[in-house]
């Protein structure tokens, strides 16, 4: 990873942070793991679900019913994201599910909004085709223009965890 400041120490342990209540993207704490509103918002509205334990590297090395908490935790946090999503963007399109594990060895998943405000050329492809200076340059970074659609969020997911 690159230099961070000490404002951004956080980001070296993303886990540890959340568990510590130092991580400033957090949402929510959820069974099996931790909602957190991603420091790039290029596409408003998205989040990751950060397993609880840093040590789980892959989906399968929870038990099964383990696992399926972490896999209704996601479901709950896309819901949640749709729907403050959907209120706030009328072009908003649909939700991208995505478990990948390529760079970080711990279990998460990334949810992506979508929109019809999309540049064709993105519209029905994978987010990480974007470029990254659209991805994750200094526009795209979250900030306080992002706190009435993070406010949603965590709305959404208390009220769908509450529901239950």
């Amino acid at each position: 990873m690159a230099h961070v400041t000490a404002s951004e120490a956080w980001k070296l342990d993303r886990i540890g942070s959340a568990r510590a209540g130092t991580n400033p993207t957090l949402l929510a704490k959820m069974p099996q793991s931790f909602a957190v509103i991603g420091d790039t918002q290029f596409l408003p509205g998205y989040c990751v679900l950060l397993v609880d334990d840093p040590r789980v590297d892959r989906l399968t090395d929870l038990p099964k019913r383990q696992r399926l908490e972490f896999l209704d935790s996601m479901d709950t946090l896309g819901q949640a994201v749709e729907t403050a999503c959907r209120a706030t963007d009328t072009g908003f399109r649909r939700m991208n599910y995505e478990i990948l594990g390529n760079t970080d060895a711990y279990l998460h998943a990334h949810l992506f909004p979508r929109y019809e405000w999309e540049k064709p050329a993105h519209i029905g492809r994978p987010v990480w085709l974007y470029d990254p200076d659209e991805f994750y340059g200094p526009e795209a970074g979250l900030a306080a223009r992002h706190d009435e659609l993070r406010r949603r969020i965590v709305t959404e997911i208390a009220r769908l965890r509450a529901a239950i």
